[in-house]
């Protein structure tokens, strides 16, 4: 399938993939400009394990990271991935169903 901008430019939309949460620092921005509520940002305790901020006391959790929680929304505008200061994040292309 292809896709064109409004001026009938090329594009190919890169869909956000994955978070690693071990480069993930929780900063939230690309939460913030991000229009499709396609991430959340979660907790994460000492033993490694994703708590929900609501779950878990703050002062209880190692960090808070990113992740995704409803990548099927991603339109791979790729809006994250500019903002996002330490690259956690992996995107590409997707093949769409017919």
């Amino acid at each position: 399938m292809s896709f064109q901008t409004r001026d009938g430019r090329d594009w190919m939309p890169e869909y956000l993939m994955s978070i690693d949460p071990k480069v993930c620092i929780g900063c939230g921005r690309c939460f913030k400009v991000c229009a499709r509520s396609v991430m959340t940002l979660r907790g994460v305790t000492e033993d490694g394990e994703f708590v929900d901020m609501d779950e878990e006391d703050e002062d209880e959790l190692e960090r808070k990271v990113m992740v995704i929680a409803d990548g099927g929304n991603c339109i791979g505008c790729g809006a994250c991935y500019r903002v996002c200061p330490t690259g956690a994040q992996t995107h590409a292309a997707e093949a769409m169903a017919a």
